[in-house]
């Protein structure tokens, strides 16, 4: 019966959430979610005391422990990184970094059965964090990789023009600067949806019970933004 705590701070939002996996029976997910600008660092942590608390599980029968790894928030995601890696190092147990567009695609499957998703989030700058998702199984699988780009840039996968496509998140709010084929190609908007850590934790569950995790010293936020400064040096 693996146990799993999942932490998010990688947008406005703050979230927490424990996935209990029980055998025989449904799975019991438990979790806290506020709009909480600024206040992550003072939100995070009590929130992973109240769904231990309200599970009645101790920090010691966790079986490992996920964050939202981004992309995001360069605070929020330290804040959360920071607050995952020191509870998985102080009991001993591995860490899961999940995508913050995976959450969302996620999310947007389990809330409102859309099978196929363009998740992209505002990265400041003139640009926008996207990638296009097919969700198969009751998981999303990537159909392009998560990018950093302007959105005028932005592209729907090739070959799928048939699907009636969803934006979600925050970068959505750019849709003027959109290309018009992607506009067309668009059937639903949900600019206003945030990652939570109850998709954090049922993506991260996948990964425990595949023995993925890494040691907690390995925490490290995706930023995407510095993979293409880097690529750009070389």
């Amino acid at each position: 019966m693996p146990t799993l705590l999942a932490l998010d701070a990688s947008s406005q939002a703050c979230s927490a959430a424990l996935l209990r996996r029980r055998e025989g029976a449904e799975d019991e997910l438990l979790s806290r979610f506020a709009l909480a600008p600024r206040a992550h660092t003072r939100r995070l942590l009590p929130m992973v005391d109240e769904v231990l608390a309200e599970a009645g599980v101790a920090p010691t029968d966790l079986d490992g422990v996920a964050y939202g790894h981004g992309p995001g928030s360069f605070t929020g995601l330290r804040i959360a990184a920071g607050a995952a890696q020191g509870l998985a190092y102080g009991l001993e147990r591995p860490l899961f970094g999940v995508s913050t567009l995976a959450a969302l695609a996620l999310g947007a499957h389990r809330r409102h059965h859309f099978r196929w998703l363009v998740t992209a989030l505002d990265a400041r700058m003139g640009e926008i964090y996207a990638a296009a998702w097919q969700c198969r199984d009751g998981l999303p699988e990537a159909l392009t990789e998560e990018a950093v780009l302007a959105p005028e840039r932005l592209r729907l996968p090739a070959g799928h023009d048939d699907h009636d496509w969803v934006g979600v998140g925050s970068g959505w709010g750019l849709w003027e600067r959109m290309p018009a084929a992607v506009q067309a190609g668009l059937g639903q908007r949900l600019p206003d949806m945030e990652a939570d850590a109850a998709d954090m934790a049922l993506l991260a569950m996948r990964d425990l019970e595949a023995g993925l995790g890494q040691p907690a010293h390995l925490a490290q936020p995706v930023y995407l933004r510095n993979e293409v400064a880097w690529k750009k040096a070389r």
